[in-house]
């Protein structure tokens, strides 16, 4: 067992963990993975996070892939989370994305570190273009799954879950998962890189039918925001920095409930014994 893990997160608002207003340490899915890895294990866990709201794929990779590998002393653990922002986008290229992040994994398995992707959370259910983003959201995990297996790398399938679609995991803002969706992608990212407990299937709250005011609430307050943003060319990120953007040390007590003991994170070399080295768990739907 490892000494030592320390995790960066690396990606957009979903990473920064935008939308989680719940009681945690260390809000979003990335925090509450931080304070789970801590509880699942008698390593000393160390947690980071560069991801800033707003950012396509290009720019995570450009500005934030290169300080985390500078982090000092170095990451033990790399999530990435990114294309989420890019699916949005008139223009949306699955080949050109997934070689940026090919050329990624590259650079990460250079420092002996370990990588696991996710695919970003798939809003399109109450989104306006919903058919769109769907479609682009199934090609670009698809794309990450393949790239994730064919390198033996811990890959969650947020975008595909068949939970995660549901309202009751997402904010007012139908863009950013709530508390609830948070905690969820944690516990599947904790199942995934630490061979946590599986992840207990979520009860249906049921359907609720949209009234005219809310709906017409929601577009005054959130969807012609963003369209202005597009016409102005801007973003939710700029201004912003990091949240954590060096070692912040999580104790075993800021745990989630739902963890495990007896497994590690880390370089391929380090890992648990008996696991072969191209381990992997690949957190799918079952409706996938």
């Amino acid at each position: 067992m490892h000494d030592t893990i320390r995790y960066v997160a690396i990606g957009d608002s979903f990473s920064e963990g935008i939308g989680d207003a719940g009681p945690a340490p260390f809000p979003g899915w990335t925090g509450r993975l931080a304070s789970a890895m801590a509880g699942a294990s008698d390593a000393h866990v160390s947690y980071a996070n560069l991801a800033v709201r707003g950012r396509l794929l290009a720019g995570v990779l450009d500005g934030q892939l290169g300080a985390a590998l500078a982090l000092d002393p170095a990451p033990t653990l790399i999530t990435f989370c990114a294309g989420g922002n890019d699916l949005l986008r008139p223009r949306f290229d699955v080949d050109a994305l997934i070689g940026l992040v090919e050329a990624a994994a590259d650079r990460v398995e250079a420092t002996g570190a370990r990588l696991a992707l996710l695919s970003p959370a798939d809003p399109s259910a109450r989104l306006p273009l919903g058919s769109l983003i769907n479609r682009r959201g199934d090609a670009w995990a698809e794309a990450l799954g393949t790239l994730a297996r064919r390198r033996g790398l811990p890959f969650v399938d947020v975008s595909r879950d068949p939970h995660l679609g549901r309202a009751e995991f997402w904010s007012d803002d139908r863009l950013h998962m709530n508390a609830t969706g948070h905690q969820r992608v944690a516990d599947l990212a904790l199942h995934a890189v630490l061979d946590g407990p599986a992840p207990v299937e979520p009860a249906d709250a049921g359907a609720a039918r949209a009234r005219l005011g809310e709906e017409l609430r929601y577009y005054r307050e959130y969807v012609l925001p963003w369209v202005q943003r597009r016409i102005t060319r801007t973003s939710s990120g700029d201004g912003r920095s990091a949240t954590y953007p060096t070692w912040t040390p999580v104790r075993g007590r800021d745990a989630e409930p739902a963890s495990a003991r007896g497994a590690s994170v880390g370089p391929r070399s380090q890992r648990r014994p008996g696991l072969p080295a191209t381990y992997t768990r690949v957190v799918t739907p079952l409706s996938a």
